[in-house]
């Protein structure tokens, strides 16, 4: 018995090229900006939640809290559309990655957030300089991971590798 594959999708025919990332500087500019941009989202919030009456424990790790996910969660789009577009795929996998890179920044940026609120001496810039090295410690781990592991570019010759063993699934589907 003979099979026809339907495709559902109605780019699935169009061949395309994928788009590719900028080199490792490019990617660095545009991670900068958007980071900038979305620091400005993460921050305001921060500071808004705080003038709201957020501003003592435990409240204000809710608040950092909640400025991160605002932050990270735009940075994240952001960030897959214009710097590491090469590396956007669909599935399962690249989305886990996403959360459990978010879940380990997530601790990490409330927990400095929360060490340096205890190390730094009263002033009026200790919550603003707490939140500066909790976002840049994170800011860090989010470049490097998402770079690496969660938008890592295929490899030429294992992109190649995957296409014909495609072609070849259909082959043989047939």
């Amino acid at each position: 018995m003979r099979y026809a594959v339907v495709a559902t999708d109605p780019q699935a025919g169009v061949t395309g090229t994928k788009p590719s990332t900028p080199g490792l500087l490019g990617q660095l500019i545009r991670f900068a900006l958007i980071g900038g941009f979305c620091a400005l989202i993460d921050f305001g919030s921060y500071q808004g939640l705080r003038a709201l009456g957020m501003d003592a424990t435990p409240w204000v790790d809710v608040a950092r809290a909640i400025s991160f996910v605002a932050g990270t969660t735009t940075a994240f789009f952001l960030n897959r559309k214009f710097t590491f577009a090469g590396g956007h795929q669909k599935g399962a996998g690249q989305i886990g990655g996403f959360v459990a890179l978010y879940t380990v920044t997530f601790f990490v940026a409330v927990g400095m957030n929360r060490w340096m609120l205890h190390l730094l001496p009263e002033s009026s810039w200790k919550t603003t300089l707490g939140w500066l090295v909790s976002q840049a410690t994170a800011t860090v781990i989010n470049f490097v991971m998402l770079k690496w592991v969660v938008f890592r570019e295929t490899a030429p010759r294992e992109k190649a590798r995957h296409e014909k063993d495609q072609r070849e699934k259909i082959v043989e589907e047939n």
